[in-house]
């Protein structure tokens, strides 16, 4: 049996619930939707591991027709693009957000480059849209925020030690522990940055999540397990017992 990757799995949420089939079950997921899962995560902490595992633990337990959980990092980016027809050099601007240099302010007020206020919308637009049949993980790009006001939405913020994640992004990008490091905190301040920016909101409040995990201390198979097994608590009816 062939195993499909996370893109894949992505793309086949995207056109079951996006495309006009199956229209019962896609009534009945909009009458009815799942539960929307949103990460916020430290660089480094493997959040993407975390989430796969995450996925099979749900579709393991989940009942008839709600079965195709699915996370959305990267994809997400791609899926926003599918949306709105962006040209394909629009891409870079979706990325965290950096600190803004001159050029790209005049680049704005010219008409040169994209809006990044019409970008977030957008981006906006589409984690919304992806809510709305539930049975996802939505990573980053505030999603936590966007999403703060859906009853059937689980907030969880991973963090782990900086030592930690220096060595998991030397596995993982085959760097020094010195560009890791610079990575790390590059990447940190602008996750940072956006979430301030744009919602007005400290990513590392507390109070916006149900939970925050240090991934350092457990297993990623422990870490899904837990999250998996609050959220099936919290929302027995989209689960077997």
């Amino acid at each position: 049996m062939k195993v499909l990757g996370s893109y894949e799995k992505a793309r086949i949420y995207i056109d079951k619930h996006y495309q006009a089939s199956e229209e019962a079950k896609i009534h009945k997921r909009k009458t009815n939707p799942g539960p929307v899962i949103t990460i916020s995560r430290e660089t480094g902490v493997g959040a993407t591991a975390i989430c796969k595992k995450l996925t099979e633990y749900y579709n393991k337990y989940a009942i008839d027709d709600y079965d195709d959980w699915t996370f959305f990092d990267r994809e997400l980016i791609e899926k926003v693009m599918e949306d709105h027809h962006l040209p394909e050099h629009f891409k870079k601007h979706l990325s965290e957000e950096k600190p803004a240099k001159i050029d790209s302010w005049f680049g704005e007020i010219l008409g040169i480059t994209p809006s990044k206020l019409s970008l977030l919308h957008k981006t906006s637009r589409t984690i919304l849209k992806l809510a709305e049949n539930g049975n996802v993980i939505l990573v980053g790009r505030g999603a936590t925020i966007i999403t703060a006001n859906l009853e059937r939405a689980f907030h969880v913020r991973l963090v782990a030690p900086l030592n930690y994640r220096i060595e998991n992004s030397m596995r993982l990008y085959n760097v020094t522990a010195k560009k890791a490091a610079k990575f790390i905190k590059e990447e940190d301040e602008a996750r940072k940055n956006y979430v301030w920016k744009y919602f007005h909101k400290n990513v590392e409040d507390p109070l916006l999540y149900h939970a925050i995990i240090n991934t350092n201390l457990l297993k990623f198979e422990e870490i899904a397990d837990m999250i998996g097994h609050c959220v099936m608590k919290k929302f027995p009816q989209f689960f077997r017992t």
